[in-house]
């Protein structure tokens, strides 16, 4: 059994308060949930309106396919508008 993780640190640039970026987070979360059936929270930076840090993480049979799960969810928030990558830490357990 592999474990898949991923670390993000993210910078938001449409929000404006903890109310926005509460709803932004929301709705990233709910939607990499859907889209890759993985484990998603967010793990720290949780009184900066404008940072936040996201963990991620699943189980495979796999390395090689969680490596790509992993590779994918990466290439999914770069093409997002409402925020930039400025960090991430991946990891094969």
């Amino acid at each position: 059994m592999i474990i898949g993780v991923l670390e993000i640190y993210l910078r938001l640039f449409s929000s404006n308060s903890l109310k926005d970026k509460r709803r932004i987070i929301k709705s990233l979360i709910s939607r990499i949930h859907n889209k890759f059936n993985v484990s998603i929270a967010e793990i720290g930076d949780y009184s900066l309106w404008q940072r936040t840090k996201l963990g991620i993480a699943f189980l495979s049979p796999d390395t090689n396919y969680s490596n790509k799960v992993l590779d994918k969810i990466l290439e999914f928030l770069e093409r997002e508008r409402e925020f930039f990558i400025i960090d991430f830490k991946k990891e094969i357990l």
